[in-house]
């Protein structure tokens, strides 16, 4: 029962829908509970006739009023099932939505953390499990409430006391059993949920995958990943089958006793002409009816043990705490302005320090190169620039406001990042290039495709604008890839322009071509990019070199080479490979 009052603040909130099933859950009992007493009088009628005399005008009104229980219960049924199961869903709804909103809340490291697969089989399986309690849960709690109650009054008092008790003999054993199972199968259901989480996680991975594996040959070795990961939920769900299935020889074993007491003790009951044929008849009936409450607390309890264990683990994910906090109100816009970098220290979760001593002050409308060897912290800069996480020492401020004073959604609206490997949605291209602008016009779209070198490439497409891209554009090439993605972010006309060697996987003249359009384009956009190609920043404001996560050296492009240190190398070296290019090619 300890999901029901977790659950008790929906319950307030839809109290009519499910006040108005309980109405009529209990109308439905009392009206069923005439049916035995019905059915007992059509056999006595039978029973005591006189030979030879029409027994209609007695049987009439009996059939007559069975027919109409009938319908009317049929009615009520259609009532109570809408109320509530309109209610169960509209609670999985809600829990999607917390579930999504809290996924969209959160920090990378906490994806991290939880597994794809993990996150999905809890928007899914989990929240099934939970809608079930709030649906078949609560209708199997009051019916078999209410209809074990008022049959048992009835069998009672107006037929045998003792011939109730003996036929309820078997209930308390019955009780035991019950728990004792639930209580197994509330394990056993968790741990096949993660079970479930697991085999999500390894299909996404595959899915996502595929053409890495196909390059690798790798098919076999999915394979058995996947057989592996399977059987082993197939192993979890058979000891929850296994668990279940001891339910219904418990319950039917408990039924088939107290049957055999009640026509034991009835019959007896008959022949000291204690009870009539009918009113055994009837009796049996009741029991009959207490069949289904008997049944139904078995089946509450699988269905609360279910539910419990998919809550808890909804709830687990609920309550993690982002570790970053954002205040709630809201900046005023402000134009102008600049970002003031001054990081001391940032460090992992391990304590190794990724980035420390960075010094750099930017501008409105700068072009700022942020270069370096692989793993020098490029991309980590960016990221805290974002807020994506905090330094330990030091601090980052925008329009002379430190980034904690900033709501989160205001702050990174303040930024178009473009990731080195781009995502892109199973949409059309014009879709994808408008997805930070929905309703921007089509010549706007067409004027970032051209900013991004990308328009020609389009209309090369079997539908132009309207070719659809695929599942993360796998009908693009990765350069076609990191060019819409670029459109889409120039397209939001953000303060900031953030692009995270952006351009890797185009040529060096296209390349060079995009950077002029949007030197020329940007205006007042500031533009920070990470790059380990150095050709195109000659025209750069500053350029910064991180290695192993410090700043070594700052400047232009003609004082750095001055300075003769990593960019006067690298610059020289990939001046030497380009002319050895050309070379090549003629």
């Amino acid at each position: 029962m300890t999901l029901i009052w977790q659950l008790a603040w929906f319950f307030r909130t839809h109290w009519q829908r499910y006040m108005l099933t309980v109405s009529v859950l209990c109308i439905i009992a009392i009206i069923q509970t005439k049916v035995p007493a019905l059915i007992g009088a059509m056999i006595d009628t039978v029973v005591n006739s006189a030979p030879k005399t029409s027994i209609w005008p007695q049987f009439q009104p009996l059939l007559l009023s069975l027919l109409a229980i009938g319908f009317l219960v049929y009615v009520l049924r259609y009532i109570w099932r809408v109320a509530l199961y309109g209610a169960a869903y509209k609670l999985g709804y809600l829990l999607r939505q917390q579930l999504y909103q809290h996924y969209l809340s959160m920090d990378p490291d906490f994806f991290r953390q939880h597994r794809t697969g993990e996150l999905m089989a809890h928007v899914s399986n989990d929240i099934q499990a939970v809608e079930m309690t709030a649906g078949e849960g609560i209708l199997t709690l009051v019916d078999s409430l209410f209809i074990g109650c008022l049959v048992l009054w009835i069998m009672t008092t107006q037929y045998s006391l003792p011939l109730t008790l003996l036929a309820l003999l078997p209930l308390p054993i019955m009780a035991f059993l019950v728990a004792r199972i639930g209580r197994e199968i509330h394990q056993a259901f968790g741990k096949a949920q993660a079970a479930f989480g697991d085999v999500n996680n390894i299909a996404h991975e595959n899915m996502s995958g595929l053409r890495t594996l196909r390059l690798f040959a790798a098919e076999n070795y999915a394979e058995r990943q996947m057989q592996q990961c399977a059987e082993s939920a197939n192993q979890a769900n058979m000891q929850v089958a296994r668990v279940d299935a001891k339910f219904e020889p418990v319950i039917y074993l408990c039924i088939g006793s107290a049957y055999l007491l009640a026509i034991a003790g009835g019959s007896w009951l008959v022949s000291q002409h204690q009870l009539t044929i009918g009113q055994l008849t009837s009796f049996s009936l009741y029991l009959g009816q207490l069949i289904w409450p008997m049944f139904a607390i078995a089946w509450l309890f699988n269905i609360l043990e279910r539910g419990n264990a998919a809550y808890q683990r909804i709830q687990s994910v609920l309550t993690t705490k982002a570790q970053l906090t954002s205040v709630l109100t809201a900046t005023q816009p402000v134009s102008g302005g600049e970002l003031d970098i001054r990081l001391e220290r940032f460090e992992n979760e391990n304590g190794t320090p990724l980035l420390q001593h960075v010094n750099l002050q930017v501008q409105s409308g700068e072009l700022i190169g942020i270069v370096g060897p692989t793993g020098a912290g490029k991309s980590t800069l960016l990221k805290l620039i974002q807020r994506f996480a905090d330094p330990q020492q030091g601090s980052i401020s925008l329009y002379k406001r430190t980034l904690s004073e900033w709501p989160l959604l205001d702050l990174r609206q303040q930024f178009a990042y473009v990731p080195q490997e781009s995502y892109l949605f199973s949409l059309s291209v014009a879709e994808n290039i408008a997805l930070g602008c929905p309703d921007a016009r089509e010549e706007q779209i067409i004027a970032a495709a051209k900013l991004a070198e990308l328009h020609h490439d389009i209309l090369g497409l079997p539908q132009g604008y309207q070719t659809a891209v695929g599942e993360r554009g796998i009908t693009l090439s990765g350069g076609q890839k990191q060019r819409v993605a670029l459109a889409r972010a120039w397209l939001t006309q953000r303060p900031y322009l953030l692009l995270d060697d952006a351009l890797s996987a185009v040529d060096a003249k296209t390349a060079t071509r995009i950077l002029q359009n949007l030197q020329s384009a940007t205006h007042a956009t500031t533009l920070l990019m990470v790059t380990h190609r150095l050709q195109g920043l000659e025209k750069a404001d500053q350029i910064i070199v991180l290695e192993q996560g410090e700043q070594q050296e700052s400047g232009s492009h003609h004082s750095l080479l001055e300075k003769d240190g990593w960019y006067a190398r690298t610059w020289r070296y990939q001046q030497l490979e380009q002319a050895l290019t050309e070379e090549d090619d003629e």
